[in-house]
């Protein structure tokens, strides 16, 4: 078992707590130290200039299913030089009729280097595994689709 923890803090500021005037802007500060700025989507009244949460978890996934596909990759001796995502996440109704992020497409652009270089179906068991591996993927009711783009 391990325990990640974040501390989030927003100040009201100078603004009046009203729905259409409070600042969404608040910190996040991570247990190494690092702190970031974050918001709500501009959608939601929030600041465009910083990350909102549902750019973080999209983030968060890709970044997970990167990380495990990583040492998979690894451990089956392939030389992985680069590895480009252009993560897309779609919030829409879900089947209960709220709003979530129901799908998460990460694409991937993969350069690997040496002799020796994975065959498609090697690399759709790669993803499969770093899918299944995942601890934020398992953590969530989201789908994950992988779309390798050469």
């Amino acid at each position: 078992m391990s325990e990640h923890k974040i501390i989030l803090t927003w100040k009201r500021g100078e603004n009046p707590f009203e729905y259409q005037k409070y600042s969404r802007d608040h910190t996040w500060k991570f247990d190494g130290g690092h702190e970031m700025q974050a918001s709500a989507a501009p959608a939601y009244l929030g600041n465009p200039n910083l990350v909102d949460p549902e750019e973080a978890f999209v983030a968060s996934l890709s970044s997970c299913h990167m990380l495990t596909f990583l040492a998979i990759a690894a451990k089956k001796k392939f030389v992985l030089d680069e590895y480009v995502d252009d993560a897309v996440g779609i919030m829409e109704k879900n089947s209960e009729g709220r709003l979530a992020i129901t799908q998460v497409t990460l694409r991937q652009r993969l350069k690997f280097s040496g002799d020796k270089q994975p065959t498609s179906q090697e690399l759709d068991e790669m993803n499969h595994a770093a899918h299944d591996q995942c601890f934020i993927a398992n953590s969530v009711k989201t789908e994950v689709k992988v779309e390798p783009q050469g």
